[in-house]
């Protein structure tokens, strides 16, 4: 209830807690009031001249089951966090209660973690202990977005690519920075500095040239000049610039979709990827050896296990 930004919300929550329970214990109490029936046990009541209203009481022991809840609902209430903004008495918050269970994690496996922390990716790359390790935290951290085997999908960077094809990431060291502070890979639309739509296709297929993609070769050579406009950044061979996060466009390595009109779209709406930090669910010790497993990833040979 912390997250609402009116306290009058925490009010109108607890406001209608409470008047429930009041209505629960008035019903238990009206209920359980004896009243005169009549000897054939019926209640009096007459419809249709002949249908009668029979006396049939719950039975005890579900009026006994119905208090328990009331007073259930009454003490956990005065506990636990469930009127409005109220915290309860033991101020329990599943945050806490998160952090806590985290600390006594990272506390059991710091002893694991403790062989692995002066070892050189080299050496964790061989230990196969520290690469399933390695293995379970990118299955749980990284596979959402750059799936189980590594190979990314649209959007999201093939890990597995030799490391001449990657932005960010050709050492380990690069790849706990990326890990703990996240990357923003962002190209602003071009469409109205290259020209017209036609100048934009063009230059579209003159990208496709460059990695010997099918394309237009008309239309290419017509977008050589307008590629100049891109050359800023990808460089005038279109080679790429790791400093400014352009990639490489001479090596088929296509993260938005591959084709003419992928690279239109490119070029019209820009493109903004985004890879949020993971230092605050990692620890440092972590983050030391899924850097190195995302690593070895790419490595063209693996070094033998010891």
């Amino acid at each position: 209830m912390s997250d609402f930004v009116n306290s009058g919300w925490g009010l109108f929550v607890a406001a209608t807690t409470i008047i429930g329970l009041v209505a629960c214990v008035a019903l238990l109490v009206i209920a359980s009031r004896r009243r005169v029936m009549a000897d054939d046990n019926t209640t009096g009541h007459i419809w249709d001249e002949d249908l009668r209203e029979l006396n049939n009481p719950l039975p005890r022991w579900w009026m006994w089951l119905f208090v328990i809840t009331v007073v259930f609902s009454a003490v956990y209430l005065a506990f636990y966090p469930g009127l409005g903004t109220n915290a309860g008495t033991l101020k329990w918050t599943s945050q806490n209660q998160f952090e806590a269970e985290q600390a006594r994690a990272h506390a059991a496996l710091a002893p694991v973690y403790a062989k692995f922390k002066d070892m050189t990716p080299e050496q964790l790359v061989a230990d196969t202990q520290a690469m399933a390790i390695g293995e379970r935290l990118f299955l749980n951290n990284c596979a959402q977005c750059h799936g189980s085997d590594a190979r990314g999908s649209k959007g999201f960077p093939n890990l597995t690519l030799p490391v001449e094809s990657r932005l960010a990431t050709e050492t380990p060291d690069q790849i706990k920075a990326v890990i703990l502070q996240g990357r923003a890979g962002t190209m602003p639309p071009m469409a109205a500095a290259v020209g017209s739509a036609e100048d934009v296709r063009n230059v579209a297929n003159y990208v496709l040239s460059l990695s010997g993609s099918a394309h237009n070769s008309i239309a290419a050579q017509l977008g050589k000049a307008k590629f100049a406009v891109c050359a800023a950044c990808h460089g005038p061979e279109g080679k790429g610039n790791k400093a400014l996060g352009a990639p490489n466009l001479t090596d088929k390595v296509w993260l938005y979709g591959w084709g003419e009109q992928a690279v239109i779209e490119a070029v019209n709406s820009g493109r903004a990827g985004v890879m949020p930090p993971q230092g605050k669910l990692l620890t440092p010790e972590q983050v030391h050896v899924l850097a190195a497993y995302a690593w070895g990833l790419s490595r063209p040979t693996k070094v033998a296990a010891n």
